[in-house]
């Protein structure tokens, strides 16, 4: 085990890789980037914000489907008198 572990720091180990991935004087976070790089970032996002609105699209049929069958349980449930 790493004599520098720190179980109260759960994000050292990131923290020493990406100081040794970068440079000095480096942004890790928020390299260059072309026009052209930046047009297919926008694209890549883009097709993440369509697969995640079609999922929740999904997801919300899902959820009335399942309230229109309680409701139908609902009502046919023999009344107690």
């Amino acid at each position: 085990m790493n004599p520098e572990f720190n179980p109260a720091d759960p994000f050292a180990m990131f923290r020493q890789l990406l100081q040794s991935a970068t440079p000095p004087g480096a942004q890790p976070f928020l390299p260059p980037m072309s026009e052209e790089e930046v047009d297919r970032k926008i694209a890549e996002l883009k097709v993440v914000e369509t697969w995640l609105t079609m999922n929740l699209g999904m997801l919300s049929m899902q959820i009335k489907t399942l309230e229109m069958q309680k409701a139908a349980l609902a009502a046919l449930k023999p009344k107690d008198k």
